[in-house]
């Protein structure tokens, strides 16, 4: 359930020339909120852009809900997204990309780590740069050893595996042209590749070096089980990427693959039973493994046969 408590509105069909909306999804970092809107306001008066605040509350239980209504209701540029219960960063994100009215879109997290003043300058970098969407890039990151290191270690294996090369992928920092948002339907936990489902679009990233910070207040949400999360949504969507179009593609790959060692394996044992005399019993692992082998991949080939129909039918019905 997704509530509007502040300037309820849809999308509008055309992008507001000259403003930034600045999508913030909120999870309990109600120490937070009022210290970042003041520095963002502080910003943009010294700045020539417009701007709006969208704070996207992925069912804060800490009064953070109650802060943003404080803040929405003395500024006439805040809105506020809620969600009755907690469902991940990406859908509030999602939502709050589609309710952002501006040229352009930028989001920032709510704990105070990253640096609202490199906001104006990010949104610039896109034209200079030439591209459509800026990511920042932490210099001298403020955070624990463990989440420092494997975080490095994930954008290491993340820029060998899709070709985009930022050097801060899950960087909550980022500067994008409205369009880019637009055409992005996030879930799960697919916030962290954005630059990835952006250039299977067709859209260009960059990068610019931007300051970070220590916690302020609270505790911080990264734990241990993330880094393996990651991992798993990352080779989730190189899947969807490559071959969610061409299913048969992969799993016929994978079914011609244990077919052929399946039928290798009983070949194997023919040759040992009629050419030398051995009863099929002596090798009976091997003659289980080409059976199973063989129900693998016929498996493997239903799988994507039924992809294939799924996949056309959905594009018939489009």
């Amino acid at each position: 359930m997704v509530s509007y408590p502040k300037h309820e509105g849809t999308v509008n069909a055309e992008p507001k020339k000259n403003v930034v909306s600045i999508v913030i999804p909120v999870y309990n970092e109600a120490e937070s909120l009022e210290e970042l809107h003041r520095q963002v306001v502080d910003i943009f008066r010294e700045d020539s852009f417009d701007f709006e605040i969208i704070f996207a509350d992925d069912g804060s239980d800490d009064g953070s809900y109650e802060i943003e209504q404080k803040i929405a209701a003395a500024a006439n540029n805040v809105r506020i997204i809620r969600f009755k219960r907690n469902r991940g960063k990406a859908a509030a994100l999602n939502e709050g990309f589609q309710l952002a009215s501006g040229e352009y879109v930028v989001t920032i997290d709510a704990d105070l780590q990253d640096d609202p003043g490199a906001i104006p300058e990010l949104v610039r970098q896109i034209d200079v740069q030439a591209v459509d969407l800026i990511s920042g890039w932490k210099q001298k990151r403020q955070d624990r050893f463990i989440k420092k290191y494997t975080s490095r270690i994930y954008n290491f294996v993340t820029r060998k595996m899709t070709g985009v090369r930022l050097h801060d992928m899950n960087n909550g920092l980022k500067a994008y042209k409205s369009e880019v948002v637009k055409s992005i339907d996030l879930y799960g936990e697919q916030h962290r590749f954005i630059p990835v489902l952006a250039m299977a679009q067709g859209y260009r990233s960059g990068e610019l070096k931007v300051r970070h910070f220590a916690r302020k207040y609270g505790r911080t949400k990264y734990g241990v089980s993330r880094f393996w999360r990651g991992f798993l949504d990352l080779l989730t969507v190189m899947f969807t990427l490559k071959f969610s179009k061409r299913p048969m593609h992969f799993f016929g790959m994978w079914g011609l693959v244990s077919v052929f060692l399946g039928l290798v394996a009983e070949i194997y044992m023919l040759i040992l039973k009629y050419a030398f005399g051995e009863p099929f019993q002596k090798h009976i692992a091997l003659l289980l493994l080409g059976v199973l082998l063989l129900v693998f991949g016929m498996q493997f080939f239903s799988l994507g046969l039924i992809g294939e129909m799924i996949t056309y039918n959905s594009k018939k019905k489009h």
